[in-house]
């Protein structure tokens, strides 16, 4: 008989600790980890993180200052998103180091412009005019880009987003193209004509990009950056929960009010 009440015990025992487990994994499924760089990225996944909680998903912020580390935690599986990077970027991250990750939604865009102290409207920038762009091959493309979106040049057929001044094919008001440290270009508005500025020396420049610029990239530019995780998390509940937090109406208005058109919504 007392053998009977032990074995039954045990068996009532294992029952509890197998239902406690399985509790337990049902908690951690709703705890997600997003790897996030310091400053903008930080912020606005804090106001996604007051949304998403009341969806049932509790977030972790993990905070990181440079962008290689995200990625690296993500393919190691210590986080489990990460949003700090736009698409090329992360496509030459799976070039060079082959991780399985994936993007699953646009978040933002850092918009670069164009900014001028001389004209207010594209259609007035006289001929022989002297453009500058940034001299690093990522900037100094994503800029020939925008010009020739503005209508003032047109590239080569294929070139992508690996432009150079040496791809572009027509030049109808024959502008001469001039190439600076990115740093540097706010401080040679009053020198040129125009001038491809990104985002973060705008705001040094105070420059608002939707108030200042007379063109901009738009949500749909290649350079939006992006929520990234695995491959084979990508239909995960908890990180399409956390899409839809992000997208949210309450995140939106945030991005809006607290960045003032320096940071814009890319979805």
């Amino acid at each position: 008989m007392k053998l009977r009440s032990l074995i039954g015990t045990a068996v009532i025992i294992s029952s509890i600790a197998v239902l406690l487990a399985g509790c337990g994994r049902q908690a951690g499924d709703k705890v997600l980890k997003v790897g996030v760089t310091a400053g903008p990225h930080t912020e606005i996944m804090e106001a996604v993180q007051k949304v998403a909680a009341k969806d049932g998903l509790k977030l972790e912020i993990v905070e990181f200052n440079d962008y290689i580390q995200p990625n690296v935690a993500l393919s190691q599986g210590d986080i489990d998103m990460n949003s700090f990077q736009h698409q090329p970027y992360l496509d030459n991250v799976i070039k060079d180091r082959k991780y399985d990750l994936v993007t699953v939604a646009k978040t933002v865009i850092f918009p670069m412009g164009l900014y001028s102290q001389k004209i207010k409207n594209i259609a007035d920038l006289r001929p022989g005019a002297i453009v500058a762009i940034p001299n690093d091959p990522t900037n100094g493309g994503r800029a020939l880009l925008l010009l020739a979106k503005a209508g003032l040049i047109q590239l080569k057929p294929g070139t992508g987003l690996k432009a150079a001044v040496s791809d572009i094919v027509e030049n109808p008001k024959n502008i001469t193209v001039k190439e600076l440290d990115a740093a540097q270009i706010p401080r040679s508005l009053p020198d040129v004509d125009l001038a491809a500025i990104n985002t973060n020396y705008a705001m040094t420049a105070g420059l608002v990009p939707t108030k200042d610029a007379i063109a901009m990239e738009a949500a749909d530019s290649p350079y939006a950056n992006i929520l990234v995780c695995r491959s084979r998390d990508r239909d995960d509940r908890n990180i399409q929960k956390l899409i839809k937090a992000y997208h949210s109406p309450a995140v939106k208005q945030f991005i809006e009010e607290h960045f003032k058109g320096s940071v814009v919504p890319a979805w």
